[in-house]
């Protein structure tokens, strides 16, 4: 189904692949006759001519990015906008879309919600740029619509930024890289990797886009595989999957950990942009005659079954067949999987879900970016016609990614079926991606063609005592599941004809609702600012010296963003920094905001010319152990705050809250064996934090502990990676902790405390 190459690969005209062994050579100029270098051969992929056109550096080791287009949401542009503005921002430099589609149903807080929307439409006005108001479209799948281009790139505040089979390599990111685009500047990264992704075949009749981008996810993720790379899709089994169905791969393709993906562009493709009454954004793309990548990704598209990712992440994958075989050791295997996830905060059981050996779920749901796709529902009402998902607890809805997707599924009956059933249809909201919308009963179990399933994310508050749980599967084994009223059941072993109608797009809807400054600023228009919408705390620049309070101790081999930072109901409190740094760590470790406060007294005490002991008072054995043997160090020339460690932090969202709300807190660094993501790490270094590295093993210290880092701003001046701790003050107890590569431009962010300061000057 998926098999990994262990080294390099030559891609010979599109088709042939030759593995990089001792004899790659030879085979090479056997076939051409003159071989070129591997570094040229790198040259003839499709990233490499993409983002060498897009570099500003001269240096294509060191890139330094200028994208052609931006895209955010509600829950991340007026972050974006607050803190570009307070770093000078006149207008958008470059087309910068504003989509509502997180908090869409302005029900969390009253008209907290509606306040941001009213915020962004004004500052589209007056800044330049675009505006797609509630439920008109979800993010990413405007953005294919509207703004996808071949040959282009585009920079999106939501991780799920992949444009990729469109033939627009597209990266997400958290906040603070928009700002530089926003601000002129630049988007900072050494010459990725890039990993070819080669399909061959034909799936299965039942087999959908989200069965593939699992069994691949299944593949990768744990090793690593293409984390931080550009996966590169290629083969000739590209030209057997239609425009829909390589969106839906791609857009899973950040569930792998990659930084981007692109896909080599045919008459289907330039089809799409047609059928959007845009054709001149086609550009035909394929690799070059001889390209060379950095590992290789060999998928059989016939031998991909329905595939079902368990609780609690993309990666844990079976076939469906694998589950119905082995259900009760698979469930138990997950519920012993989440007491590590959950910590036994709670009474997590899957077993009680088997019913006369089926598994049986009580909720299904297809939408957002990755699920409400037209042929996805179209597959899911050919199905679904003529069935019923019953009267029990089983309840299916379905979100069209657009409202354009939504009038074609009027018109063309899919709608009509699928209400005839029961399933309900709402409008285009991200809500059950990320916690904001049908939120399962207290251990409910759901199955979703959504783009994640991590502990929490359908909205369950462990805090409260309730859990749910959600599985991942395609819209069609969704549809399957429905009819068979929510026993799991894989669409392939339904007979069913499916319609595969033709998609009409009609830009009435867009034309008629979306605002379009067409690029023209208009400085008269006064920005609506609603009460929760707050500007950035001041943050001080590093000090000299650091004494850092360890507030929290995460052990899980991974942490997400969402674990550092909840999504769900606290969407409401994204434009308002202090409001929602009080639900920091609150799901995985609800003490975190208490202590960190605490400590945070010191810093202030500082900031008023007090003693930080004084206002702290256990440091007061920490400034003795250091009077011993490092007298310098006082009130003038110390920052204190606190840090935390994890094992490897940042999977998942772009979100930068994840980071921010640590330093609204106090927050000076994270310590971590390695960081999951780019996106979390650079986010940390926007936000004026240390990445802090430590080899793996058992820690030199502990939650509680106060790390003191003797003349920490000399050593980011002087490059240094290797930087000296000692645990409590003691000198007897040193502790090494390493930085990693810092560009200049990350070194004076850290230097001037955080991204907003820096360009203050």
């Amino acid at each position: 189904m998926v098999q990994l190459l262990e080294g390099g690969a030559y891609l010979l005209n599109g088709t042939e692949i030759i593995p990089d062994t001792r004899d790659a050579q030879s085979v090479l100029e056997s076939q051409l006759g003159s071989v070129p270098s591997k570094e040229e051969a790198r040259k003839q992929t499709i990233a490499y001519g993409i983002l060498e056109s897009h570099n500003t550096s001269g240096n294509m080791d060191r890139l330094e990015i200028k994208f052609d287009k931006l895209t955010s949401h509600d829950i991340t542009f007026v972050g974006i906008i607050q803190t570009a503005r307070a770093s000078g921002l006149e207008k958008f430099p470059i087309p910068y879309v504003l989509t509502n589609c997180h908090n869409s149903l302005c029900a969390v807080g009253g008209t907290i919600n509606e306040d941001d929307h009213m915020f962004g439409l004004t500052c589209a006005k007056k800044y330049g740029g675009v505006y797609v108001p509630p439920h008109q479209a979800v993010i990413h799948q405007f953005a294919r619509e509207m703004l996808a281009e071949g040959g282009k790139m585009i920079l999106g505040s939501d991780s799920h930024t992949r444009y990729g089979a469109l033939g627009t390599m597209a990266m997400g990111e958290g906040g603070p890289e928009l700002v530089k685009q926003l601000l002129n500047k630049t988007y900072d990264i050494n010459m990725p990797g890039v990993v070819g992704v080669y399909l061959t075949g034909e799936t299965q009749k039942g087999v959908g886009p989200q069965d593939v981008a699992l069994a691949i996810i299944g593949a990768v993720f744990e090793k690593g595989y293409v984390n931080n790379k550009v996966m590169e899709f290629v083969g000739d089994g590209v030209e057997n999957l239609s425009a829909d169905f390589r969106i839906g791969i791609d857009v899973m393709t950040t569930e792998t950990t990659c930084l981007s993906s692109i896909w080599k562009t045919d008459d289907v493709i330039k089809e799409f942009y047609e059928i959007h009454g845009r054709a001149g954004a086609y550009k035909e793309l394929k690799p070059g005659p001889v390209a060379y990548y950095d590992g290789m990704i060999y998928v059989d598209l016939s031998a991909v079954k329905p595939m079902i990712a368990m609780p609690f992440h993309p990666s844990n994958v079976y076939t469906i067949e694998e589950v119905k075989a082995n259900l009760g050791d698979i469930l138990r295997d997950v519920e012993k999987k989440a007491l590590v996830s959950l910590g036994g905060a709670v009474d997590y059981h899957l077993t009680d879900k088997i019913r006369d050996g089926k598994l049986y779920v009580d909720q299904g749901i297809i939408a957002g970016c990755a699920g409400g796709g037209f042929e996805n529902i179209c597959a899911a009402a050919d199905i679904l016609k003529g069935a019923s998902i019953g009267p029990d607890e089983f309840t299916l809805s379905v979100y069209p990614a657009s409202m354009p997707i939504y009038m074609e599924l009027v018109k063309n009956g899919a709608a009509a079926a699928l209400m005839e059933t029961g399933a309900v249809l709402k409008t285009a909201f991200c809500g059950p991606c990320f916690g904001a919308g049908d939120t399962p009963s207290n251990n409910g179990f759901s199955i979703r063609h959504s783009t994640r399933n991590f502990p929490n994310r359908e909205g369950s508050k462990l805090q409260s005592g309730q859990i749910a749980s959600v599985a991942l599967m395609d819209a069609r084994s969704i549809a399957a599941t429905a009819a068979n009223k929510g026993y799991l059941t894989a669409a392939t072993e339904m007979d069913v004809d499916f319609s595969n109608p033709r998609y009409f797009f009609d830009s009435k809807i867009y034309e008629n609702r979306v605002f379009d400054s067409k690029g023209v600023a208009d400085p008269s228009v006064e920005i609506k600012f609603g009460p929760n919408i707050k500007d950035w705390p001041a943050m001080p620049a590093l000090a000299e010296n650091l004494i850092l309070k360890v507030v929290s101790e995460i052990h899980d081999p991974v942490t997400t963003t969402d674990e550092l930072i909840p999504s769900g109901e606290t969407s409401s409190y994204r434009s308002n920094p202090l409001g929602l740094a009080e639900f920091t760590l609150s799901r995985k470790d609800p003490a975190y905001v208490g202590l960190a406060k605490e400590i945070q007294k010191a810093e202030k005490a500082i900031e008023a010319g007090s003693c930080p002991a004084e206002a702290v008072p256990e440091l007061k054995p920490i400034f003795q152990n250091l009077n011993a043997w490092y007298p310098t160090v006082d009130k003038t020339n110390v920052g204190v705050g606190s840090t935390i460690f994890a094992v490897k932090p940042g999977d998942g969202s772009a979100r930068e809250q994840a980071a921010s709300c640590q330093k609204v807190l106090g927050g000076w660094a994270n310590i971590a064996n390695s960081y999951a993501t780019k996106r979390y790490r650079s986010n940390l270094i926007n936000w004026g934090m240390l990445p802090f590295l430590i080899d793996g093993g058992e820690l030199p210290f502990a939650k509680g502990d106060f790390l003191f880092i003797p003349e920490i701003r000399k050593a980011v001046e002087e490059k240094q990676t290797e930087i000296p701790v000692y645990v409590n003050g003691e000198q007897d107890r040193k502790v090494t902790l390493k930085l990693g590569g810092l560009t200049d431009d990350e070194r004076e962010i850290i230097l001037k405390g955080c991204l907003i300061n820096y360009y203050r000057g």
